[in-house]
């Protein structure tokens, strides 16, 4: 992950996307202390056996707005656990806006909701997830940076 200070910070920009992100062509739009706003286009080769996007891809999206309001401050966290319920198909060429949003943090935990919708709007899944911010190396191992 890059970060936009000093070496260790941890801190998130809108061009640290993970390589899984980078993968899906998520862009971070908007970043900021609890929250994150990211977009992506829905290919062909994400969509399923009934042509809509896949689940693991609305969830993978989702999961990068929160991955990314988590981090900006505070230091590394990791998702501890999260549901999302499915509300409307996508479709190939739907642009999906993912909007994170923090509703608790205490100690070393936080709450994040996320809604995902297309470009007319239209609620497409809705995301809430339990982040836990890890120690200052994340887990990284001894033989692994």
């Amino acid at each position: 992950m890059r970060t936009d200070g000093a070496a260790g910070e941890g801190r998130c920009t809108p061009d640290s996307a993970d390589p899984a992100s980078r993968a899906l062509s998520i862009r971070i739009d908007l970043l900021g202390p609890g929250t994150c706003t990211a977009r992506m286009v829905v290919r062909a080769d994400m969509l399923n056996a009934q042509a809509t996007c896949h689940g693991g891809m609305l969830f993978m999206l989702a999961d990068s707005a929160v991955g990314h309001a988590s981090n900006f401050a505070d230091g590394p966290a990791v998702a501890a656990g999260a549901s999302i319920e499915y509300l409307a198909p996508a479709y190939a060429g739907d642009e999906l806006t993912a909007t994170a949003s923090s509703r608790w943090q205490e100690g070393r935990g936080a709450v994040y909701d996320v809604l995902v919708s297309n470009q007319a709007g239209q609620l497409i899944a809705m995301l809430r997830c339990r982040s836990r911010r890890v120690g200052e190396r994340g887990f990284a191992s001894p033989d692994r940076p």
